[in-house]
This record gives C-alpha cells, structure tokens and sequence, in this order.
C-alpha cells in the first residue's frame, strides 16, 4: 500500500509539474488602465487593443480596472498587474514602489507627444478666467483629480494652488477627487462650478457625451505635458517583452493596408496613433515638478521658521539641480537621437527601416541595462 501510495503522489507531483510548466508556457498578463472614465467606458475602448495584443503575443492579455490609480500602481507593486497605461504622476509611484519601468509613450491622434491640464466651468458660468474662482470666499465647489492624477492633481497643484499659496480645503466650500469623466460631467451638470481636466479627456468627451462637452468652457491652460507612458514590470520574461514591445511599435505602423487601418482605428478610440519608444527619463521633468511644488509648500507654510524653511529646501534645490543636469544630458543622448530617427522613418512610411528599429529597440528594451 506504501509503495502504491507514492506511486501516486508521483503520479500527483508530474501531474502538477506538467500544469506548472503548461502555465509557465502559456502565461496570462494582466494590463493596468487608470480610471480616467467609468470602467465600462474604458472596456468598450480597451478590449479591442488588448484583443490584437493577445492575438499577436499568443498569450491572454487581460484588461485591469481599478477604481482608482492607486489601485492600479498597488497590483503593478504585488505582479497582479504586469503591465499599465499611467499618467506621469502614477508612473513616477510605480517606478518607485513597484518594480516598474517606462518603456513607451502614448501619442496623440493628432501626432503630438503633450497635452495640457484645464480647469474647466460650465458655459453657462460667472466665471471667465482663473482669479474668479481664487477669491477663496469657501462658497464654490471644486472637483479635483485622483491624488496620483498628473493633469487632474498634481500639475493644477503646483501651477496653481502651490505657486499661489492656496490651500483648495481652505479656499473652496468643498473639494471632491474624482476622475476626469465624472469631474467634467459634473461641471455640465452643475454640481460643482470647477474642476480639472486635460486636453486627451475633453477630447474624448467631444466623442462620447458631445452634449456634455458644449456645456465646459476651459478658464485655465497649463503648460504642455509630456504625455502618458506605457510601464511594465522589470521581472517580466526577457521573451515577453521582446514581444510586447514589437507588437506596440508595430501596431498601426507594420502590417497590410488594411491591418495598418483597423489597428489606427482601434488607437483612434484611445484617442491615441502609433506608440513611440521611451524610457524612465520621460518622468524628469515631472520630479522637477514634485520638487518645485514641495518647496512652495514649504515656503508658504506660516508655522516654520526661516531657518526651518531653508533647511527643507536646500535637498530639494539640490535634487532639482541634479534633475536638471540629467535632463540635459538625456535631450543630447543616443536614446533621444534614435527615438528622433524612428519618427521620422514613421512619417515616411518605411516599413523595412521601421522593422528594422522596432527590433533594436525592442532587444535593448528587454534589457534595460543597456540604455
């Protein structure tokens, strides 16, 4: 009976081996998307990508949706999410907590790589331009972004209430986080008078609610943005990210006439064309502004002393000095050079060179090390 018995638990552990090693054939990846919009806004949109991408990967790609971006950034931190789509300020959270890196960018159906955060009102509003919704008299309702938000927190907290000196708990009546969507339909509703926005969203809105985006008028325009990176886990299989990468550089650029249009079609409802390649240095100008915007903090704060106040700041000004210099250094760096040649062998349409690049790319990407 002894020797039937371990007959079995062999047969039980080979049995098991052969599941293990099927899986580990035939992964599944799971695909963080931020809540920008309703979740089943965001399916609708996403499941077609992430349908071509499991077809050209031959692996099940699974859509991701959290309710909120910290949602998204904590399952990257745990591998139940091994690869996303974040805005700058949640990227920065997943480089940095969750064995993260950038490996891409997303661009803009019109061909631009930036976009730019609003405040937005109703048409029907009072209020024209930005100081009449600072009078900070607590009698206007606000919307905000998500805490990890780059339009919808932090870039409207640093440009605006950070360099103003204005706390939005202590100048509006109420503030409310919530995601771009539910923030514009509220200013169209009327529940609150502002909120924030970005230029990709408005643009969405115009195709999904276009009643809605007749009744936003924008009162405040930031700078441009770099705009979002695609991330994903440094752990992932060498294999697999050779694949992941050469699929999203190749698709909506490689391929016959017609597989180029349906795959433009599919980015077209992201809002989105073709992917271009990037890397972690696309979050420095955002550290720059996290840093910028804790020193206003800072510096505004009534309870700390002189002393006290240049303290704190002097790390920061050190590491924005620091941020700087590397900025520099990446504008004039070989990575920056072959990002350029590969745009422009795009906008010609050089489907071999293109191949040809995507290939480069894709095996230094698979190996960070190397750039």
């Amino acid at each position: 009976m002894r020797k039937l018995s371990l007959i079995g638990s062999a047969l039980a552990i080979a049995a098991g081996l052969a599941v293990a090693t099927a899986r580990a054939e035939t992964p599944e990846l799971n695909f963080g998307v931020i809540s920008t919009e309703a979740s089943v806004n965001q399916k609708k949109n996403w499941e077609p990508f992430l349908e071509a991408m499991s077809k050209a990967l031959g692996v099940k790609v699974n859509g991701f949706y959290a309710s909120d971006y910290a949602g998204v950034i904590e399952a990257m931190r745990f591998n139940k999410v091994q690869i996303a789509w974040y805005g700058n300020k949640s990227a920065m959270e997943a480089v940095d907590r969750s064995n993260a890196e950038i490996f891409a960018q997303v661009v803009s159906r019109d061909g631009s790589t930036g976009y730019y955060s609003h405040i937005i009102v109703n048409t029907d509003s009072p209020y024209t331009k930005l100081e009449d919704i600072l009078k900070c008299d607590k009698s206007i309702d606000f919307g905000i972004g998500d805490p990890n938000s780059t339009s919808g927190f932090l870039v409207p907290s640093s440009y605006v209430f950070a360099a103003k000196n204005i706390d939005p708990k202590s100048c509006f009546k109420t503030v409310r986080n919530a995601s771009h969507q539910a923030n514009a339909m509220a200013v169209a509703n009327k529940q609150v008078a502002a909120a924030t926005n970005n230029s990709e969203d408005l643009q969405r809105a115009a195709a999904t609610a276009p009643e809605a985006r007749k009744k936003l008028r924008i009162i405040w325009t930031s700078p441009i943005i770099p705009l979002d990176p695609l991330v994903w886990r440094k752990d992932i299989d060498p294999a697999i990210k050779t694949k992941i990468y050469t699929f999203l550089m190749s698709y909506g650029r490689i391929g016959t006439p017609d597989e180029v249009k349906a795959a433009r079609e599919i980015l077209s409802s992201l809002v989105w064309s073709p992917f271009h390649p990037s890397s972690d240095n696309q979050l420095l100008p955002i550290r720059i502004l996290e840093a910028n915007k804790a020193i206003m903090k800072i510096n505004g704060d009534d309870k700390l002393s002189a002393d006290e106040k240049a303290a704190r700041v002097a790390p920061l000004q050190a590491q924005i000095k620091q941020l700087q210099e590397q900025t520099a250094k990446v504008e004039h760096g070989p990575f920056k050079d072959k990002v350029a040649a590969f745009v422009e062998a795009d906008k010609v349409g050089k489907q071999d060179e293109l191949k040809k690049m995507i290939g480069e790319f894709a095996a230094a990407a698979a190996t960070p090390a190397t750039h």
